[in-house]
């Protein structure tokens, strides 16, 4: 088990963490913490996407994080907007913000010498050989 955990990259460790957690806070959020409606609301379901994204990211599938990468920025959103809200909600939208930043950033850094390697590849490949 153990041994798994260490083959994996930093980054898609830590990438995954995020999603995980920020499918538990938007499900506590939206259930029990400060739901919009007492006893719940039916805005628990933005957690939904975000159970597709985590298999792919613990895989490490590059094209689960490419689109991850773009649905993170939605949660990113919401809470930049849900920050004006007072309470509860504010330190929920903060955590949120936090969470999505920090899932963007580590997805970014992952694919970014993936990315570079594709590009060179690519480059080499269209280049004319002597």
């Amino acid at each position: 088990m153990i041994k798994q955990w260490l083959a994996k990259n930093p980054y898609q460790l830590i990438a995954t963490a995020a999603f995980v957690d920020l499918f538990i806070l938007c499900v506590a959020w939206e259930w029990f913490i400060s739901p919009l409606r007492p006893g719940g609301s039916w805005l628990i379901l933005k957690a939904i996407p975000l159970l597709f994204a985590i298999p792919g990211l613990w895989k490490g599938n590059i094209y689960t994080m490419q689109w991850a990468s773009m649905l993170v920025l939605l949660y990113i959103t919401e809470g930049l907007v849900r920050i004006l809200e007072t309470g509860a909600n504010f330190w929920m939208a903060t955590l949120e913000t936090t969470l999505g930043t920090i899932g963007f950033i580590c997805l970014l850094a992952f694919l970014k010498p993936i990315k570079a390697r594709a590009k060179a590849l690519k480059k080499e490949a269209g280049s004319p050989k002597s």
